[in-house]
């Protein structure tokens, strides 16, 4: 496989913004949505644990209600597919055991030949420190497929806005997240950008490599 080459990648990184007002009577196709859904399905996760659902909202009256408990910003109502990041509200010793099950069927081995694994995540993220605020390392697994989905994007030259602005409460009822075990942890929005939104235009601010990266 050929890899993707350097002007390619960044000419996609600084094509893409966080577009403020998408163009409402664009839809993104349906095999571009589906490359885009592979591309977070494939997002690595702290353990390989993957601690999240992923829910697509399409339809318009759905989208409507998000927008009100978002500061009513378009972008939730107007893009083509918004994508709400859910992750575990507490990780427990039946969800690793899920994930146990799984790895050993994929790849053709016994659940015991990884007890040694099982335990340790166990004593992590259950038992462990980290256990008693696991919402919290589970919402930083949502931010690592934010991002890989909107760089995955940006090279499918489709627009995204990610959004923190809403009410996680308010979107786990009209989700009927909570009683699955899930909450809301970070949004975004797809589409494609309007020809009025004037911050398409605008120069990316970012600071120089020299003074954001450091070789040591």
């Amino acid at each position: 496989m050929t890899p993707i080459t350097r002007s390619a990648l960044l000419s996609s990184l600084q094509w893409r913004y966080a577009t403020k007002i998408f163009d409402a009577t664009k839809t993104i196709p349906e095999e571009t949505w589906q490359a885009l859904e592979e591309a977070l399905v494939l997002t690595p996760s702290s353990y390989g644990l993957q601690p999240w659902r992923f829910i697509i909202v399409t339809d318009q009256e759905l989208k409507q209600k998000l927008r009100a408990h978002s500061w009513n910003q378009a972008q939730v109502s107007d893009c083509s597919h918004y994508v709400v990041f859910a992750t575990l509200s507490k990780m427990s010793e039946a969800e690793i055991d899920k994930f146990i099950a799984h790895t050993a069927k994929v790849r053709g081995v016994s659940p015991d030949t990884m007890a040694g694994y099982r335990g340790m995540m166990i004593k992590d993220i259950v038992h462990g420190p980290r256990g008693q605020s696991s919402h919290e390392w589970s919402a930083r697994q949502a931010y690592i497929a934010l991002g890989n989905f909107m760089t995955a994007a940006a090279l499918l030259r489709v627009d995204t806005c990610p959004m923190e602005g809403f009410a996680p409460a308010e979107y786990d009822k009209i989700l009927g997240l909570t009683p699955r075990g899930f909450t809301a942890a970070v949004c975004c929005a797809a589409g494609y950008r309007s020809e009025s939104d004037k911050y398409a235009a605008l120069p990316k601010v970012r600071f120089d490599l020299e003074h954001v990266v450091e070789r040591i």
